[in-house]
């Protein structure tokens, strides 16, 4: 039997992560001699691979000096996890979403630029680890918007392209569900706005979580 899969994008879609993700790039740019990048351009590389994310925001960084600062973005991170510092809260809405796909019959997923440790640690925080029958994770896939991670959670749900749906709040979101054939709807709470959602392939925007059920259904 075929699985109807809502795959969900995390930072910026299922918790807000920005206040993290900005103090470990400043930290790691500073380490360096170097001076870190406005904090809006920081929230526009979230839900890429982390190297690839750094690349961006240092394009005349040479390959060792980009891979140094990738190295002190991980360990800020994991600093601030280990200390207690993490403040990745989810948004509003988010459990009661769940529940009502998983009532009309979806399974859920989950399709990350973050590290395997770094979703562990959403999940576990927020009680949410069983919710999930496949978790893909920068680790062991190319970066967004390539589909390769689409495509491991619906062979790992037992979905296709055409009963799976991607959920996400980026332009990389949305350009890898439309790079693996699936659903692409947007939301407007994260780090992306509404239109470069729809113009990177969002068949429709949700304006907030209580409407996931009805877009995903219809």
């Amino acid at each position: 039997m075929t699985s109807k899969l809502a795959l969900f994008d995390c930072d910026g879609t299922m918790v807000d992560s920005q206040a993290n993700i900005c103090i470990s790039m400043d930290q790691a740019f500073e380490q360096h001699g170097l001076v870190p990048p406005n904090h809006h351009l920081v929230r526009r590389i979230v839900g890429l691979s982390l190297i690839e994310a750094v690349t961006r925001l240092l394009p005349e960084g040479d390959e060792a000096t980009v891979a140094a600062v990738t190295q002190s973005y991980k360990d800020g991170f994991s600093a601030l996890r280990q200390n207690g510092g993490l403040h990745e809260p989810l948004y509003d809405g988010l459990l009661q979403a769940l529940e009502e796909l998983e009532a009309s019959g979806w399974v859920l997923g989950v399709a990350t630029g973050k590290s395997d440790r770094g979703l562990r640690h959403v999940l576990e925080t927020h009680g949410l680890t069983d919710r999930f029958v496949t978790l893909q994770t920068a680790d062991r896939h190319p970066s967004k918007p390539h589909p390769a991670m689409v495509e491991l959670a619906m062979a790992e749900a037992g979905a296709t392209p055409e009963t799976t749906a991607m959920i996400g709040d980026t332009s990389f979101d949305m350009a890898m569900a439309v790079n693996a054939r699936v659903r692409a709807v947007g939301v407007d709470w994260g780090y992306h706005d509404e239109q470069e959602l729809i113009e990177a392939g969002a068949e429709i925007v949700a304006a907030n979580m209580a409407d996931l059920n009805g877009i995903l259904n219809r």
